[in-house]
């Protein structure tokens, strides 16, 4: 299995340090959720009955993103399957990224080319597909829409595909392709867990044509995503008091974060209104300082990198600011 940021419980036991007395900023999942700030109604039919794909959850989708959308769980399960969905070819992939895109087209065959985020559109004439996370993670490097969109053209026009993740869009939800998605060859894909603070929940969309919908619906199978899941995503998709105050507040505290990560001598190389990415040689020693003060950051080996997401009460902010000045001063070590 590949490393993922969100192992409290090993860091955890590796560290001696109970779980309820850890700040997690490992995932870049909003620490404001909706389930905070809304009350949940769950039927129990929701729980004694068979999740059904009439009970609003697709029409909802559609609402928000634009476009029909297929609910699978999570978006993790549209990426380990959409590469058996063609025959092995050449398939360009952002790098550094989420590695599981890569891994999964890599088991199923294909040729996998790894591209930095400054030369990966210049790769469509040279692949069958292009994979994109937008904005990408943990840089945080963003792609004009209207470029976008030709180099789909330019992949569609050989039967190429051009996949988008967009697990970090909602912030932004005007520089998205998600309404586009009704070309054949462009795929978007989307979770409701970094934005709305649902990623236990599981809930995710693939938005493409219909041929493709339907051929990763079919490899899924049944009742892919359980009926509460359902209710609760159904809910905060129509939520847009909610969502609008979520911009404003993410956005505000993603450019606090990346103040006071520069304030520490740490000015961030990337990042997004749900994260900050910090390329330093010490990102190991300073991934474990912050470890052993109780403060859960990603690691990433290449290149040296910690990926930092979102404090959230004052609190939060204030021990996140202490821990980064005692390292800095050499404190405590």
């Amino acid at each position: 299995m590949l490393e993922h940021g969100g192992r409290l419980l090993r860091a955890a036991r590796r560290y001696g340090i109970p779980p309820h007395r850890w700040l997690d900023l490992s995932t870049g999942v909003s620490p404001h959720s909706w389930l905070d700030e809304r009350p949940v109604h769950l039927p129990r039919s929701a729980w004694v009955r068979l999740p059904e794909d009439e009970d609003g959850l697709a029409e909802a989708a559609r609402e928000y993103y634009g476009n029909d959308a297929l609910p699978v769980a999570g978006s993790q399960a549209a990426i380990q399957c959409l590469p058996r969905l063609r025959p092995p070819t050449r398939v360009g992939i952002i790098s550094p990224g989420y590695n599981e895109h890569a891994h999964a087209w890599r088991c199923a065959g294909h040729d996998v080319i790894a591209l930095p985020p400054s030369v990966c559109l210049e790769a469509a004439d040279e692949v069958d597909v292009l994979v994109l996370i937008h904005p990408n993670n943990p840089t945080g490097t963003r792609f004009d829409r209207t470029r976008l969109l030709d180099v789909h053209g330019t992949l569609a026009r050989r039967g190429g595909w051009l996949v988008v993740d967009e697990a970090f869009m909602d912030a932004t939800p005007e520089a998205s392709l998600a309404a586009e998605t009704h070309r054949p060859g462009l795929i978007v894909l989307r979770s409701l867990g970094k934005f709305f603070g649902l990623a236990g929940a599981r809930v995710g969309f693939m938005l493409a044509c219909t041929e493709l919908r339907d051929a990763l619906a079919d490899m899924l199978g049944p009742w892919t995503i359980p009926g509460p899941s359902r209710q609760i995503a159904m809910q905060a998709l129509r939520d847009v008091d909610w969502q609008r105050m979520q911009r404003a507040r993410i956005r505000a505290d993603g450019e606090r974060l990346a103040g006071l990560l520069a304030d520490a001598g740490l000015k961030p190389d990337g990042g997004c209104v749900l994260f900050q990415w910090v390329c330093t040689d010490q990102a190991a020693s300073l991934h474990d300082a912050l470890a052993r003060r109780g403060i859960l950051t990603r690691l990433f080996e290449d290149p040296p990198s910690l990926r930092l997401g979102l404090p959230g009460p004052e609190a939060d902010w204030n021990r996140l600011r202490q821990a980064l000045n005692e390292i800095r001063s050499g404190n405590g070590e």
